[in-house]
């Protein structure tokens, strides 16, 4: 062997490297986009559908697939509501993808004085403080890998904001 076929194998055999090398898959995530508002007037409960927003960015050279997306949110340090997504959405290299996804929750029993609050006709901006979590699954080449993000978001109890009116929907 030659000199320059062992220079081409080095070269080439660092150019896979740098290639095909995994870099992170970066999760942001942007916001509540909609919250979606119902009460059930005898039950003392609202119902509330929450609509956030993520950014997943593809660092590596090769396509990745976003098999999972698994959402929590708490109110007061319970859980009120959990959603799982088994999507097989793909994001090619070095591009970034904007998801969303919604939660639906429940705030009652224990927390029913919530209804008084998000029902108060006499307050015009109902918000709450919610923790989102958030943990998103992806895999490439036989590799799965999960990156999670936990954050704080207000959210209106007594509107929709997805409505145009801002009609609330009640169940009875």
């Amino acid at each position: 062997m030659s000199r320059y076929q062992v220079a081409l194998c080095l070269l080439l055999s660092g150019l896979a490297v740098f290639f095909l090398f995994p870099r992170s898959i970066d999760v942001s995530y942007v916001g509540v986009k909609s919250a979606y508002v119902a009460y059930d007037l005898d039950k003392r409960i609202v119902y509330l559908n929450i609509t956030s927003t993520l950014n997943i960015t593809n660092n590596n050279y090769y396509a990745v697939s976003v098999t999972n997306i698994t959402a929590q949110v708490q109110f007061s340090k319970t859980v009120i509501g959990k959603a799982k997504f088994n999507n097989s959405s793909v994001i090619i290299p070095l591009d970034e993808r904007q998801i969303d996804y919604t939660v639906p929750t429940t705030i009652a029993d224990e927390m029913s004085s919530m209804f008084d609050y998000c029902t108060l006709p006499t307050i015009k901006v109902h918000n709450i403080v919610v923790m989102m979590q958030v943990t998103v699954t992806t895999s490439y080449f036989g590799h799965a890998e999960q990156v999670s993000q936990e954050m704080y978001q207000y959210v209106d109890c007594g509107g929709n904001t997805t409505s145009l009116h801002g009609r609330r929907q009640v169940f009875q």
